[in-house]
């Protein structure tokens, strides 16, 4: 039986839930130490594989180039967040105006998406 193409705002969720379990990983990949560190390395790589059957499911019904610069953009952020509470990375103007125009140009990349 074939799996269902999902809503289209299913498809945000997908999207979601992508970018969020994507950010997850990254945290553990630097937990794992360069794969010295067994449960941070498994918990890396289940993260990234949920996050890449939900990307997945997220490209059956949205544009691939929204839906990748979405998932790469705020990924970018969620990470770098992750970086300055997790593991104490400087807080920056700089850091904090990239971020900032990241988000922005996902915001106007997303209006571009939306014809359908």
């Amino acid at each position: 039986m074939p799996i269902p193409k999902p809503h289209y705002s299913a498809s945000w969720i997908y999207l979601l839930l992508a970018v969020v379990l994507e950010a997850a990983g990254t945290i553990y990949m630097k937990l794992s130490d360069g794969f010295t560190k067994i449960i941070p390395s498994i918990l890396m790589l289940i993260f990234y594989g949920i996050s890449f059957v939900f990307l997945n499911l997220a490209i059956k019904k949205l544009d691939v180039s929204v839906a990748y610069s979405i998932f790469s953009g705020l990924g970018i952020a969620l990470v770098t967040i992750g970086g300055i509470f997790f593991f104490k990375d400087p807080i920056t103007v700089f850091r904090l105006t990239a971020i900032s125009l990241i988000i922005i140009g996902v915001i106007v990349l997303n209006f571009t998406g939306l014809s359908h």
